[in-house]
């Protein structure tokens, strides 16, 4: 049975009724705008690698997601994440802030796209935790 043919609000005509839901828990963005914070001035990361980095469910979509959903005022630099390849993929007027606000950190462009060359940032791997190593005690 199609969606829309439950009656169902929001049904769109012609599609079934089974959406891909990206994972929108707090935690799980938050994660994603912390890793964002730890960007350097200068350096980018695309969505896709966000989304690798923080092993984030529907990959470099979802990733775009949480970077529409930063809250503000808290200092996250979501104009050091960019599309593949380097291509500033927001529309007018928020694409050309964000074209400016790269350069104002000496990040160069090539025409539509920004030179990725010792530009792109890895984020470091996440350390595991280490086990506290039980003391053994041998029977008295």
């Amino acid at each position: 049975m199609r969606a829309a043919e439950t009656g169902k609000p929001g049904a769109v005509r012609g599609r079934t009724s089974t959406t891909r839901t990206y994972e929108r828990s707090s935690s799980t963005w938050t994660m994603v705008h912390h890793l964002v914070k730890r960007i350097p001035k200068g350096r980018v990361i695309s969505y896709g690698q966000l989304a690798r980095a923080t092993k984030l469910p529907g990959g470099a979509r979802a990733a775009g997601y949480a970077m529409a959903a930063c809250p503000q005022g808290q200092g996250i630099p979501w104009h050091r994440v960019v599309g593949a390849g380097g291509r500033i993929l927001l529309g007018e007027p928020r694409g050309a802030l964000q074209r400016r606000l790269l350069e104002s950190e000496g990040v160069e462009f090539r025409g539509q796209r920004l030179d990725l060359e010792g530009r792109a940032w890895t984020p470091p791997k996440a350390r595991k935790p280490s086990r506290a190593k039980a003391s053994r005690r041998t029977p008295a």
